[in-house]
């Protein structure tokens, strides 16, 4: 029989995984797999029960129950991992971004029994400076709003909380001068807020048209500092709808696979929607195809799912 890895954090979101919990297992077991529940206890800790999932060699697949901050800690054991398992991922989270750009369904039943469909998606990892990221490394204005939003109004509130929150934070907004090397180009100016991403939607609100989760290249951003107080509107006004064609006045819209970030101050940086690390160096570096995704009948942009079950073969899932 198949084993499964089943890492649940069930303080996540309104704690809406307690009442599922049963449910959820059953699917699985339906589906042939041998459940094995291993209830998250600390930060942290799914990254450690993810490694030794990987490392203890009998276990088919994984799955991870909670907020972006939990699956981001999974990926960093993944990671870690000579030989990483396939990992499907069940949103309870407040927002739950990088669930949205892989439409996976946001009712808990519904998304157990979407994973049991059984596909394969090889997804681009993040690499900052020591640590992972899967779908966001953020600085800049509103990127705070993450991590300093209690848990008890995130889970009260969903998107609300953010953006109430992101409000508060308008008058404090300052630029930070910047030098940003990507793929042998070279930028720098003042910037309000900067973002490597790999997903369709940031925070529930902010929402890319066009993106692909294993093409080798991040979607960038940054937003210079207007040029006069007015124009902060109208610059604030393009984080609503990211893309391409966007107003360039102020935004700087690219594609890269590495990039530096040079600073003379420290910068609060954001990775998957969590606290990440305050420096004035950041090195960030495309994986290509690094994890194996468990997803559903769903097909991502213009990529081919294979099959979950099939014979462990290249690694590209081709």
């Amino acid at each position: 029989m198949k084993k499964l890895y089943f890492i649940c954090n069930l303080h996540s979101g309104k704690n809406i995984m307690r009442g599922k919990l049963a449910s959820v297992v059953d699917t699985f077991t339906k589906a042939g797999y041998e459940v094995v529940v291993r209830p998250t206890q600390a930060r942290m800790d799914a990254c450690s029960a993810a490694e030794y999932a990987c490392l203890e060699g009998s276990y088919d697949l994984i799955v991870c129950s909670g907020g972006d901050g939990t699956l981001n800690e999974v990926v960093q054991g993944l990671m870690h991992s000579e030989k990483p398992l396939p990992v499907g991922y069940i949103p309870c989270g407040s927002t739950n971004d990088f669930a949205r750009g892989l439409r996976i369904p946001m009712e808990i039943e519904a998304a157990a029994e979407w994973l049991m469909c059984g596909h394969l998606y090889h997804c681009d990892v993040g690499a900052f400076n020591q640590r992972y990221f899967l779908y966001i490394a953020a600085f800049g204005a509103f990127t705070s709003t993450v991590y300093e939003t209690p848990q008890n109004i995130k889970n009260a509130l969903g998107h609300a909380a953010y953006l109430l929150h992101a409000m508060s934070q308008v008058p404090n907004i300052r630029p930070f001068h910047l030098k940003v090397e990507y793929d042998g180009q070279v930028l720098e100016d003042d910037y309000l807020f900067g973002m490597v991403t790999n997903t369709a939607s940031v925070g529930g609100i902010l929402k890319l048209k066009s993106f692909m989760l294993d093409d080798g290249t991040f979607e960038v951003m940054l937003i210079r500092k207007p040029a006069r107080t007015i124009d902060l509107q109208h610059t604030l006004r393009a984080l609503l709808n990211i893309d391409e064609d966007m107003d360039r006045t102020y935004v700087q819209f690219f594609r890269a696979s590495h990039l530096r970030f040079f600073s003379n101050e420290e910068i609060f940086w954001t990775l998957d929607g969590e606290y990440g690390e305050n420096t004035r160096y950041a090195e960030i570096t495309n994986y290509h195809r690094a994890i194996p995704l468990c997803i559903g009948d769903t097909s991502i942009q213009n990529n081919d799912p294979v099959d979950v079950l099939q014979q462990e073969g290249d690694a590209s899932g081709q």
